[in-house]
């Protein structure tokens, strides 16, 4: 037992995902579709616009322990750049949800169906994130494209120092079913 316990103290934490603003587009009022996918809002048409893409993850501790019963959400804007939001003038496409929000399972895993990323306004493409937990708000954060040429004038991704860039910054690579991006998420529960 004591060897195992000195193991235990060596294994290093694994560093917190970044915190970044919510920005001026998270919804006033919460569409009445709030599920995984993003590609379909309520009985609308499916939305067809832009690349189809899974973003997935944990939700985790340091130690590397699933956040049993956190809830993830995103919202980001349609391929033309608009965000369901009143502040954004209502032109976002009424078939693309453009915010979603899942349990994580017991093993810490979400999952969405959505669009890789578009850009909008003088903003890279990326996609928002706020983890909850009962009532506590554990984190709000973006999600980047990793190659996307946008990045470098991003004011808000240019502040970040180089190893909150690797966090925050993901490949979308192709998949069977559309592009695929993994997004793990470590939060101090």
């Amino acid at each position: 037992p004591a060897l195992l316990l000195g193991v235990r103290a060596q294994t290093p934490a694994r560093p917190l995902t970044p915190a970044q603003t919510e920005g001026p587009f998270y919804p006033v009022k919460l569409p009445a579709d709030t599920d995984f996918d993003l590609l379909r809002n309520g009985s609308s048409a499916a939305y067809r616009s832009g690349q189809a893409a899974w973003v997935e993850g944990v939700v985790s501790d340091p130690a590397g322990r699933p956040v049993s019963g956190a809830v993830v959400e995103i919202w980001q804007c349609d391929e033309s750049g608009h965000y369901h939001h009143p502040g954004d003038g209502g032109r976002a496409d009424p078939a693309f949800q453009g915010f979603g929000r899942v349990q994580v399972a017991a093993d810490g895993r979400y999952r969405f169906r959505t669009i890789r990323p578009a850009r909008y306004g003088g903003r890279t493409p990326h996609i928002h994130f706020k983890v909850r937990l009962g009532q506590r708000e554990l984190l709000t954060t973006q999600l980047y494209v990793r190659g996307e040429p946008g990045n470098e004038r991003d004011g808000l991704w240019r502040r970040l120092d180089a190893p909150s860039r690797e966090l925050l910054t993901v490949p979308f690579s192709p998949g069977v079913d559309g592009l695929r991006a993994s997004f793990p998420i470590v939060v101090a529960a």
